[in-house]
This record gives structure tokens, C-alpha cells and sequence, in this order.
């Protein structure tokens, strides 16, 4: 964020609209991530030598029409108003506690987004196992068409659940656990982003500023939110991989399972090798990279204070 005062009602409105806006512009990217990440050697939908994310994008169209490319869209735009909130308000929690004599050094920068990362897969969990369920049921579906041989013998193809539909079922039949399946990943995912993505930011955007005490320009806040945000992305892609294999609960016949995060590295390196940590890298960076910028644009047109203004004035008056 850049480093103009906000207060925290505020900052949790501005993280709450970004997420909005975000999560609507990039979600089809993001989907394509979910099922490049997804599919094995041996059933291979999305094949294009050029560029995979295009041809994942152009299948899904084709077989799903526009709206399938915002399949679980509905659980994000829910959840990621909390999920940003909780992220934000930890940082500056831990951010503030940390300060000493006005001064944070790096080491306790990274302390602070360890603590704010670890904070959110509160949400940040069962919010993704939805989505990946619902992103990934069109995968399925498209390779019981094309690729039968990949389709379990006797299976029975079955409308796409909802996500309520879906929260109903893992809470019955495994209660709260059900929902967060991947929580030991999803906390591998996010602290280190969090440590990787705060402070860089907060340093890239420091070397920008006119002078020590005013505020960066805008534009490079924006650029530093886009390079901070990808940097960390791509960093931990390898793990977001096993996080999304682990939280995926259906699978064709010749994909394999897994009982855990090492066992997931292990199969993943015997029968795909180790490019296979890279998958939906370059879609994660295009994902975060605009996340980050659009949370900028918002905190620099201060739409928070302007909606907070307008409402405290219309009480008053």
C-alpha cells in the first residue's frame, strides 16, 4: 500500500472493493490455472505447444459457454472481502507491534507478513477448496467427452454441484475439517508469499519516493504492487501446485491421488518431474500481478474515504 494514512475501516473497504474488482477481471486466468495445474501426463486436455492458457480458455468457451470461464467466481467474490480484510489488518497489527523508535528492519517486515499470511487461510482455505472443485468440474466433464479413456469404468457423469451444495456435503460427511482439506499446504503457500510480497513492496516502493517523508507517486506504487505481487506468485507456484492436487477432490481414472504433501512431491517428481512445480506460473503472475495493481488504483482514488465521507454526512445531515 502506498504510505498515505488510511484508517483502518477504511483499508479494509478499499482491500474488500480491489478484491471485487480483481477477482471479476482476472478470474478466467486464475481458472485456467486451476486445470493446467490440475491435469496429468496421460490425460492432457489442454495441449496447445504455443500457449496452454489460451487453449484452455478457448476449450472452456467452446464447451461451456462465456460464463463457464467464471466457474466458482460466486465463492471468491463472497470470501474475498473477509479474506482481504483479515490479510490487511494483520499486517498492520503485527506491522505496528513490531516498530520500534519509529524503525522496522526487514527480518521484522517478513514477521509481519508471516503473521498476516498465517492469519488468512482462515478464509483463505475453505474459500479455495470450493473454488477448485467447482474450476476443475468443467475439466472433467469436457475429458468424459473427448478423452473417455481417462473416465473411471461404471462411472456415472453428474451435474456440477454448487457451492452450497458442495459445503453441505464435506460438513456431513467430514464436518469443518471437510473444508479445510490442504490447510498444511495452503499455510505453505501464503506465509511465505506474505514475507516475500510485503516487504518487497514496501522497499520497491520506498526507492520511489521524492523524499523521505512524502508518499510515493502513484505509478510507483502500482509497478511495485505488479512486481512485488508476481515475484512472490512464481516463487510459490511449486507449492500452490500440491495445494491444489491435495485439495481436489475428483479425479479420472489415470490421474493419480494423494495422502499428503510429501507424498504429492513424490509422485509429482516420479511421474512428471520437477517442471511439473511450474505449471500455472505464468497464469498465477498475470493473476496477482493485476490483484496488487488494481489495490493500489483504489487506495489512490481513495474510494473508501469518499463512500465513508458520504455516509457520515448523510447520518449527520
Amino acid at each position: 500500500m502506498a504510505d498515505k494514512q488510511i484508517s483502518l475501516p477504511a483499508k479494509l473497504i478499499n482491500g474488500g472493493i480491489a478484491g471485487l474488482i480483481g477477482v471479476t477481471c482476472v478470474f478466467p486466468i486464475d481458472l485456467a490455472k486451476t486445470r493446467l495445474q490440475n491435469q496429468q501426463n496421460g490425460s492432457r486436455l489442454y495441449t496447445s505447444m504455443y500457449d496452454t492458457v489460451s487453449d484452455c480458455l478457448i476449450k472452456t468457451i467452446r464447451s461451456e459457454g462465456y460464463f463457464g470461464m467464471y466457474r466458482g467466481a460466486a465463492v471468491n467474490l463472497t470470501l474475498v472481502t473477509p479474506e482481504k480484510a483479515i490479510k490487511l489488518a494483520a499486517n498492520d497489527f503485527f506491522r505496528h507491534h513490531l516498530t520500534k523508535d519509529g524503525k522496522l528492519t526487514l527480518f521484522k517486515e517478513m514477521l509481519a507478513g508471516c503473521g498476516a499470511g498465517t492469519c488468512q487461510v482462515i478464509v483463505t482455505t475453505p474459500m479455495e477448496m470450493l473454488k477448485i472443485q467447482l474450476q476443475d468440474a468443467g475439466r472433467l466433464a469436457a475429458q468424459r467427452k473427448l478423452m473417455p479413456e481417462t473416465v473411471a469404468a461404471g462411472s456415472v457423469e453428474t451435474k456440477s454441484p454448487t457451492a452450497m451444495q458442495l459445503t453441505r456435503e464435506l460438513l456431513r460427511e467430514k464436518g469443518i475439517a471437510g473444508l479445510y482439506k490442504g490447510l498444511g499446504a495452503t499455510l505453505l503457500r501464503d506465509v511465505p508469499f506474505s514475507i516475500i510480497y510485503f516487504p518487497l513492496f514496501a522497499n520497491l516502493n520506498n526507492l520511489g519516493k521524492k523524499n523521505a517523508d512524502g508518499p510515493a507517486p502513484f505509478y510507483v506504487s502500482f509497478l511495485s504492487g505488479c512486481a512485488a505481487g508476481s515475484t512472490a506468485a512464481v516463487a510459490v507456484n511449486p507449492v500452490d501446485v500440491i495445494k491444489t492436487r491435495l485439495q481436489s477432490l475428483n479425479r479420472g481414472s489415470t490421474e493419480d491421488t494423494y495422502s499428503g504433501v510429501t507424498d504429492c512431491i513424490r509422485k509429482i517428481l516420479r511421474n512428471e518431474g520437477p517442471g511439473a512445480f511450474l505449471k500455472g506460473a505464468y497464469c498465477r503472475a498475470l493473476v496477482i500481478a493485476p490483484l496488487f495493481g488494481i489495490a493500489q488504483v483504489v487506495y489512490f482514488l481513495g474510494v473508501a474515504e469518499f463512500l465513508l465521507s458520504f455516509l457520515v454526512f448523510n447520518l449527520l445531515c
